[in-house]
Protein backbone atom coordinates (compact mmCIF):
# COMPACT_ATOMS: atom_id res chain seq x y z
CA UNK A 1 0.00 0.00 0.00
CA UNK A 2 2.79 2.64 0.52
CA UNK A 3 5.61 3.12 -2.17
CA UNK A 4 9.19 4.43 -0.54
CA UNK A 5 11.82 6.33 -3.12
CA UNK A 6 15.22 4.02 -1.75
CA UNK A 7 17.17 3.10 1.04
CA UNK A 8 14.68 1.61 3.53
CA UNK A 9 14.49 -1.32 5.88
CA UNK A 10 11.15 -2.10 7.68
CA UNK A 11 10.95 -3.85 10.50
CA UNK A 12 13.56 -5.43 13.38
CA UNK A 13 17.36 -4.11 12.57
CA UNK A 14 18.24 -7.17 14.21
CA UNK A 15 18.49 -9.15 11.13
CA UNK A 16 17.12 -10.45 7.76
CA UNK A 17 14.54 -13.61 7.87
CA UNK A 18 13.64 -15.68 5.19
CA UNK A 19 10.33 -16.62 5.00
CA UNK A 20 8.51 -19.49 2.91
CA UNK A 21 5.96 -18.28 0.54
CA UNK A 22 2.25 -19.25 3.11
CA UNK A 23 4.25 -17.38 5.88
CA UNK A 24 4.96 -14.56 2.99
CA UNK A 25 1.32 -14.53 1.90
CA UNK A 26 -0.33 -14.25 5.43
CA UNK A 27 1.80 -11.35 6.77
CA UNK A 28 0.51 -9.57 3.31
CA UNK A 29 -2.79 -10.52 4.33
CA UNK A 30 -1.98 -9.53 7.94
CA UNK A 31 -0.43 -6.02 6.58
CA UNK A 32 -3.36 -5.19 4.07
CA UNK A 33 -5.77 -5.65 7.51
CA UNK A 34 -3.88 -3.73 9.53
CA UNK A 35 -2.56 -0.96 7.75
CA UNK A 36 0.71 0.66 10.26
CA UNK A 37 3.91 1.04 8.75
CA UNK A 38 7.41 0.75 10.41
CA UNK A 39 10.20 0.96 9.47
CA UNK A 40 13.37 3.03 9.37
CA UNK A 41 15.77 4.90 6.43
CA UNK A 42 19.04 6.64 6.51
CA UNK A 43 19.15 10.50 5.05
CA UNK A 44 22.19 12.15 3.92
CA UNK A 45 23.27 16.12 5.36
CA UNK A 46 20.88 17.63 2.11
CA UNK A 47 19.12 14.62 1.37
CA UNK A 48 14.97 14.38 1.14
CA UNK A 49 13.25 11.33 1.43
CA UNK A 50 9.68 10.77 -0.26
CA UNK A 51 7.09 8.16 -0.13
CA UNK A 52 3.69 7.34 -2.05
CA UNK A 53 0.76 5.68 0.25
CA UNK A 54 -2.44 5.36 -0.77
CA UNK A 55 -5.22 6.75 1.09
CA UNK A 56 -8.81 6.59 0.85
CA UNK A 57 -11.28 9.71 1.38
CA UNK A 58 -11.73 11.12 5.24
CA UNK A 59 -9.17 8.91 6.59
CA UNK A 60 -7.12 10.35 9.73
CA UNK A 61 -3.46 9.25 9.22
CA UNK A 62 -0.40 9.82 12.34
CA UNK A 63 2.76 9.67 11.64
CA UNK A 64 5.26 9.24 14.45
CA UNK A 65 9.15 9.35 14.37
CA UNK A 66 12.49 9.31 15.88
CA UNK A 67 16.13 10.04 14.56
CA UNK A 68 19.20 8.37 15.79
CA UNK A 69 22.64 10.50 14.64
CA UNK A 70 25.28 8.77 13.40
CA UNK A 71 28.92 8.45 15.73
CA UNK A 72 32.21 8.02 14.44
CA UNK A 73 33.56 7.52 17.73
CA UNK A 74 31.08 4.60 18.82
CA UNK A 75 30.18 3.36 15.26
CA UNK A 76 26.67 3.27 16.09
CA UNK A 77 23.59 5.57 15.80
CA UNK A 78 23.16 7.62 19.22
CA UNK A 79 19.85 9.86 20.21
CA UNK A 80 20.37 13.09 18.16
CA UNK A 81 20.33 15.94 19.64
CA UNK A 82 17.36 18.40 20.44
CA UNK A 83 18.87 21.30 17.89
CA UNK A 84 18.24 18.59 15.46
CA UNK A 85 14.33 19.03 13.67
CA UNK A 86 12.98 17.37 10.63
CA UNK A 87 11.08 19.22 8.18
CA UNK A 88 7.75 17.21 7.23
CA UNK A 89 5.85 18.11 3.68
CA UNK A 90 2.35 15.78 2.43
CA UNK A 91 0.64 16.40 -0.66
CA UNK A 92 -2.17 14.96 -1.60
CA UNK A 93 -2.88 13.29 -5.14
CA UNK A 94 -3.47 16.54 -6.69
CA UNK A 95 0.60 18.21 -5.79
CA UNK A 96 -1.43 20.51 -2.99
CA UNK A 97 0.66 20.73 -0.22
CA UNK A 98 -1.62 20.10 3.37
CA UNK A 99 1.15 20.09 5.45
CA UNK A 100 4.55 21.70 5.37
CA UNK A 101 6.36 22.23 9.22
CA UNK A 102 9.13 22.27 10.87
CA UNK A 103 9.22 19.47 14.04
CA UNK A 104 12.09 18.40 16.69
CA UNK A 105 14.30 15.24 16.41
CA UNK A 106 11.38 13.32 17.95
CA UNK A 107 8.02 14.57 16.66
CA UNK A 108 4.49 13.62 15.64
CA UNK A 109 2.57 14.55 12.88
CA UNK A 110 -1.68 14.29 11.86
CA UNK A 111 -3.33 15.00 8.85
CA UNK A 112 -6.92 13.88 7.31
CA UNK A 113 -7.19 13.04 3.46
CA UNK A 114 -9.64 15.29 1.93
CA UNK A 115 -9.17 13.44 -1.72
CA UNK A 116 -8.57 10.19 -2.45
CA UNK A 117 -5.55 8.61 -3.79
CA UNK A 118 -1.73 8.77 -3.34
CA UNK A 119 -0.43 10.93 -0.88
CA UNK A 120 3.21 12.08 -0.84
CA UNK A 121 5.12 12.21 2.42
CA UNK A 122 8.70 13.94 2.80
CA UNK A 123 10.72 14.35 4.97
CA UNK A 124 14.25 15.95 5.46
CA UNK A 125 16.28 17.59 8.04
CA UNK A 126 17.75 21.13 9.02
CA UNK A 127 20.86 19.58 8.98
CA UNK A 128 22.21 22.82 7.35
CA UNK A 129 21.63 24.77 10.82
CA UNK A 130 23.74 22.28 12.66
CA UNK A 131 27.47 21.80 12.11
CA UNK A 132 27.43 19.00 14.71
CA UNK A 133 25.79 16.81 11.27
CA UNK A 134 27.79 18.14 8.76
CA UNK A 135 28.80 15.53 6.59
CA UNK A 136 27.27 12.90 8.74
CA UNK A 137 23.91 10.23 8.52
CA UNK A 138 20.61 10.15 10.18
CA UNK A 139 18.63 7.62 10.66
CA UNK A 140 14.91 8.07 10.97
CA UNK A 141 12.63 5.25 12.60
CA UNK A 142 8.99 6.28 11.17
CA UNK A 143 5.59 4.79 11.67
CA UNK A 144 2.53 5.74 10.43
CA UNK A 145 -1.43 4.51 11.27
CA UNK A 146 -3.71 4.49 9.29
CA UNK A 147 -7.99 5.31 9.66
CA UNK A 148 -9.31 3.49 12.95
CA UNK A 149 -5.82 2.31 13.58
CA UNK A 150 -4.54 5.87 15.14
CA UNK A 151 -7.66 5.96 17.63
CA UNK A 152 -6.40 5.29 21.35
CA UNK A 153 -9.20 3.02 22.37
CA UNK A 154 -7.69 2.34 25.86
CA UNK A 155 -8.01 6.81 26.70
CA UNK A 156 -11.57 6.75 24.52
CA UNK A 157 -12.64 3.92 27.37
CA UNK A 158 -11.70 5.66 30.24
CA UNK A 159 -12.94 9.31 28.26
CA UNK A 160 -16.33 7.38 27.46
CA UNK A 161 -16.39 5.32 30.35
CA UNK A 162 -17.16 2.63 28.13
CA UNK A 163 -17.79 -1.56 29.29
CA UNK A 164 -15.25 -4.09 27.23
CA UNK A 165 -18.42 -4.83 25.58
CA UNK A 166 -18.89 -1.53 24.36
CA UNK A 167 -15.19 -0.67 23.52
CA UNK A 168 -15.56 -3.89 21.42
CA UNK A 169 -18.30 -2.84 19.63
CA UNK A 170 -17.04 0.91 19.31
CA UNK A 171 -13.79 -0.51 18.03
CA UNK A 172 -16.17 -2.80 15.68
CA UNK A 173 -18.18 -0.33 14.21
CA UNK A 174 -14.55 1.94 12.91
CA UNK A 175 -13.21 -1.09 11.60
CA UNK A 176 -16.80 -1.65 9.35
CA UNK A 177 -16.49 2.12 8.36
CA UNK A 178 -12.79 1.70 7.09
CA UNK A 179 -13.72 -0.94 5.56
CA UNK A 180 -16.71 0.72 3.64
CA UNK A 181 -13.75 3.57 3.19
CA UNK A 182 -11.30 1.18 1.78
CA UNK A 183 -13.98 -0.07 -0.47
CA UNK A 184 -14.79 3.35 -2.02
CA UNK A 185 -11.85 3.90 -2.76
CA UNK A 186 -11.43 0.48 -4.78
CA UNK A 187 -14.58 1.34 -6.59
CA UNK A 188 -13.17 5.02 -7.15
CA UNK A 189 -9.97 3.42 -8.36
CA UNK A 190 -12.12 0.74 -10.52
CA UNK A 191 -13.62 3.48 -12.15
CA UNK A 192 -10.25 5.81 -13.15
CA UNK A 193 -8.98 2.34 -14.85
CA UNK A 194 -12.25 1.74 -16.90
CA UNK A 195 -12.03 5.58 -17.93
CA UNK A 196 -8.28 4.78 -19.23
CA UNK A 197 -8.79 1.70 -20.70
CA UNK A 198 -12.08 3.15 -22.55
CA UNK A 199 -10.09 6.33 -23.62
CA UNK A 200 -7.16 4.16 -24.72
CA UNK A 201 -9.01 1.85 -26.71
CA UNK A 202 -11.06 4.57 -28.20
CA UNK A 203 -7.42 6.31 -29.34
CA UNK A 204 -6.29 2.81 -30.94
CA UNK A 205 -9.65 2.49 -32.64
CA UNK A 206 -9.34 5.98 -34.18
CA UNK A 207 -5.54 5.62 -35.16
CA UNK A 208 -6.28 1.85 -36.88
CA UNK A 209 -9.29 3.47 -38.74
CA UNK A 210 -6.85 6.35 -39.62
CA UNK A 211 -4.19 3.38 -40.74
CA UNK A 212 -6.48 1.64 -42.98
CA UNK A 213 -7.50 4.86 -44.71
CA UNK A 214 -3.80 5.88 -45.11
CA UNK A 215 -3.51 2.33 -46.93
CA UNK A 216 -6.35 3.06 -49.36
CA UNK A 217 -5.08 6.37 -50.53
CA UNK A 218 -1.86 4.99 -51.00
CA UNK A 219 -2.84 2.06 -52.79
CA UNK A 220 -5.40 4.11 -55.22
CA UNK A 221 -2.39 7.21 -55.88
CA UNK A 222 -0.12 3.88 -56.63
CA UNK A 223 -2.67 2.35 -58.85
CA UNK A 224 -3.55 5.69 -60.79
CA UNK A 225 0.56 6.18 -60.75
CA UNK A 226 1.39 2.80 -62.72
CA UNK A 227 -1.74 3.20 -64.57
CA UNK A 228 -0.20 6.78 -66.08
CA UNK A 229 3.43 5.50 -66.14
CA UNK A 230 2.31 2.16 -68.32
CA UNK A 231 -0.42 4.60 -70.44
CA UNK A 232 3.46 6.53 -70.77
CA UNK A 233 5.18 4.06 -71.98
CA UNK A 234 2.45 2.96 -74.25
CA UNK A 235 2.48 -0.18 -72.50
CA UNK A 236 -1.28 -0.57 -72.03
Amino acid sequence: RSTFSSDLVVGSSSGSMMLSVPAAGVLLLLAWIYPGHGLYFHIGETEKKCFIEEIPDETMVIGKYRTQLWDKQTSSFLPSTPGLGMHVEIKDPDTKIILSRQYGSDGRFTFTSHTPGEHQICLHSNSTKMALFAGGKLRVHLDIQVGEHTNNYPEIAAKDKLTELQLRVRQLLDQVEQIQKEQNYQRYREERFRMTSESTNQRVLWWSIAQTLILIVTGIWQMKHLKSFFEAKKLV
